[in-house]
């Protein structure tokens, strides 16, 4: 028992060397600092960073700054940069790319300039060191951008030209850095910038150009094994930061720029994102802002006046100049003092490129020991600071969002989201549920619906129980989404009238059915005519095609024919279509006449869609070529169509499938059919009155107009 105990107090003895030990002490911190300080309204990223403070070696001295250690806060700071490129919104940043410029300039310049004099003719620094510490204020660290990823305001447009400006900032100010060093060594001559220039060309063609497309072929072949997926995305992220080392800048810039090279193949709301997101927001994220707790050394303020001085001058000069920066940018762009907070916020925190400089000029004796011991303090403060203003604007910002959706949801009399998937073979189900997961609304509480209607026969109880084994795998499926799934197994003689009836019974929003596997819609899906269900199925119908994978996708082609934006359910299909071009990262052309063109652009500017749509112009509809010679195979083409009756039905569609049979073989292909606009009578009430004979011929004569029409233009 006493060896026992001995041991204990062995293991014990600071600082702690057992990892297990190690490992565990930084995991309760982890769960526990955030969740006591959010108690007292102090967000949890400041938790972190002091209990950092506390357990580091000038703390404590619970953890000493070991291998692990830093190899734990380097991924964690590379998993900060890789999530920034990953979530920016990049038809938002191609919009927005020269606001993201402007910012760069604005959070690289004026620190800049103002750090310069100061520590010049304040601090007396010489040159180099001066212009090496000024350069220090411009960088900044993304340490708060968790903060905004969990409110869910990642996409807003502050956001995304602060995210943009950062990686430009500090680019620049590691190029600097790179041209000081070689400047102190005697080495900045024309070979110096000739290697710096071909490394980074070689660094950006292997990224932009090599990368993607191995990415591409990787998740196509290895679809099924999705754990291999995120060790694949892991590998790049530290592949391309080596990379960017050899290039001679910073691993930060690789890892950011593997996000951005990536982003395009990884959907938001996908399985993958998921795991990425929360893996580092568990773990490698929360240790790299305890490391950068560890480096504080509070002892240096005790110090003496000089380190005293230096510490209070450098943040002041720190914090000042990227608020000044904020504050021309709100003036350019005539943003809101919420979204100057916001910007100044996620731009004012100083870690990770700014200990970089600071311990780089300090090796190589430019910098001397109170600029370092000031940078630290610098740290401290700086992202203290970042994560209230961060967080205060950021909630205002939610907020303000939340409150707007809710007043367009009432404008539009859209209610909380529900998807219902009628399922004929589970073998399309994965394609469907995945797509369902992609344009679902993330704030419905509701559940994605898998519905399937068995026959009423012997054999139906069997059939009940063999449909809800087949559909566990897709339960498995959207949870790794966070995403809930319902199933319903319902007896009917007619499927269509099944699916109808249990649309109406959830209240589901939208119906996706699957595409039917013979050629025509003539042909029998869930055993009864397309049609049937197009017809009695009252929602917004997504009838789909997956042939590929949604990552080979490079166009989203939204063909609107003549008055079909009137429809009721216009509204909601546009911002599904919106969410799915932001979701996959690609740009939207509207196939339409001028006047349709003009009409979806106001209710886009109406509705607050952040999406910048592209225009073919189509006048003649009958001519189904014009459209057809303009797409590619990588273009997912959604088609905006409507039920017989309606305002802005025209029977020169009724073949349609049978032509995207023929002509789009190889794309991904959704037919929708928008929530009906067609007004019930008195009639309706009497099912076995219908006017489908009156219909048919009515229809037959015009098709034999049409038909004679175009043997006299021949003629």
């Amino acid at each position: 028992m006493i060896e026992f105990f001995k041991h204990l107090l062995q293991e014990f003895e600071l600082p702690l060397s057992n990892p297990v030990l190690i490992f565990s002490l930084i995991l309760f911190i982890i769960l526990l600092s955030p969740i006591l300080l959010k108690k007292i309204n102090i967000p949890g990223i400041i938790g972190l960073i002091i209990s950092g403070v506390v357990i580091g070696p000038h703390g404590l001295n619970i953890l000493a700054k070991n291998s692990a250690v830093d190899l734990f806060s380097t991924i964690g700071l590379l998993y900060i940069m890789f999530i920034a490129g990953l979530e920016l919104d990049m038809n938002e940043f191609k919009a927005n790319r020269n606001k993201s410029v402007l910012f760069g300039f604005f959070t690289f310049i004026l620190p800049l300039s103002i750090g310069f004099p100061v520590c010049f003719y304040l601090l007396n620094y010489d040159f180099n060191a001066s212009f090496l510490t000024a350069s220090m204020f411009a960088t900044h660290t993304l340490v708060a951008y968790p903060i905004v990823s969990k409110l869910g305001i990642a996409k807003n447009q502050a956001v995304a030209i602060t995210v943009g400006g950062t990686i430009l900032t500090d680019t620049a100010v590691l190029i600097i850095l790179a041209v000081i060093m070689g400047s102190s060594q005697g080495n900045l001559n024309q070979a110096f910038w000739v290697k710096l220039i071909v490394s980074l060309a070689i660094f950006s063609a292997i990224m932009f150009l090599i990368i993607p497309r191995v990415a591409k072929w990787f998740f196509k072949k290895l679809e099924s094994e999705k754990h291999a997926h995120y060790i694949f995305v892991l590998s790049v992220v530290f592949f391309a930061a080596f990379l960017a080392e050899v290039a001679g800048v910073e691993p930060i810039i690789g890892a950011f720029v593997a996000g951005l090279a990536l982003n395009p193949l990884i959907p938001h709301s996908s399985a993958l994102m998921n795991r990425i997101e929360f893996i580092g927001n568990s773990l490698f994220i929360p240790f790299f802002l305890i490391s950068v707790g560890m480096l504080v050394d509070v002892s240096v303020i005790l110090s003496g006046p000089t380190a005293l001085i230096v510490a209070g001058t450098l943040s002041v000069v720190a914090i000042f100049g990227k608020w000044i920066a904020a504050f021309f940018t709100q003036i350019v762009f005539k943003y809101s003092r919420t979204e100057r907070q916001l910007i100044f916020g996620l731009s004012s925190a100083h870690a990770a490129a700014t200990l970089a400089v600071i311990l780089v000029g300090f090796k190589a004796k430019i910098l001397d020991e109170n600029i370092l011991n000031g940078t630290i303090i610098l740290i401290l403060i700086t992202c203290i600071v970042a994560s209230f203003a961060t967080e205060k604007a950021a909630k205002k910002i939610a907020i303000c969002e939340e409150e707007i959706s809710h007043e367009d949801a009432e404008k539009d009399q859209i209610l909380d989201e529900h998807i219902l998937i009628p399922l004929a073979k589970t073998s399309a189900a994965a394609g469907l549920l995945d797509f369902a997961l992609l344009i679902k609304d993330k704030k419905s509480s509701n559940p994605v619906t898998l519905l399937t209607i068995v026959p009423n026969n012997n054999q139906a109880e069997k059939n009940i129980l063999k449909y809800r084994k087949a559909v566990d795998k897709f339960v498995i499926q959207a949870s790794a989404s966070e995403a809930k799934i319902n199933t319903i197994a319902r007896i009917d003689h007619n499927p269509a009238s099944g699916i109808a009836r249990t649309s109406k019974e959830i209240m589901s929003d939208i119906v996706i059915v699957g595409w039917p596997r013979k050629t025509g819609f003539i042909d029998k899906i869930f055993g009864e005519n397309v049609d049937s269900i197009i017809n009695n199925v009252d929602k917004n119908l997504f009838i789909c095609r997956f042939q590929m994978n949604f990552i080979e996708e490079k166009r989203l082609v939204f063909v609107c024919p003549p008055f079909s934006e009137r429809g009721i359910g216009f509204h909601l299909l546009l911002q599904k279509v919106t969410r799915l071009s932001q979701e996959l990262s690609i740009p939207i052309v509207v196939y339409a006449e001028e006047k349709t063109y003009q009409t979806i652009q106001q209710i886009a500017l109406n509705l607050k869609l952040n999406s910048k749509l592209g225009f073919k112009n189509i006048s003649d509809w009958e001519d189904f070529e014009v459209i057809s010679n303009d797409i590619k195979t990588t273009d997912l083409v959604v088609f905006n169509l409507s039920r017989k009756g309606s305002v802005s039905y025209q029977s020169i569609f009724d073949k349609l499938p049978q032509k995207f049979e023929k002509s789009f073989g190889d794309n991904n292909v959704i037919l929708v059919y928008p929530q009906d606009d067609r007004k019930e009578s008195a009639m309706d009430a009497y099912e076995d009155f219908t006017a489908s004979p009156l219909t048919k011929s009515l229809e037959a004569i015009e098709q034999i107009g049409r038909g004679l029409g175009s043997i006299l233009k021949k003629s």
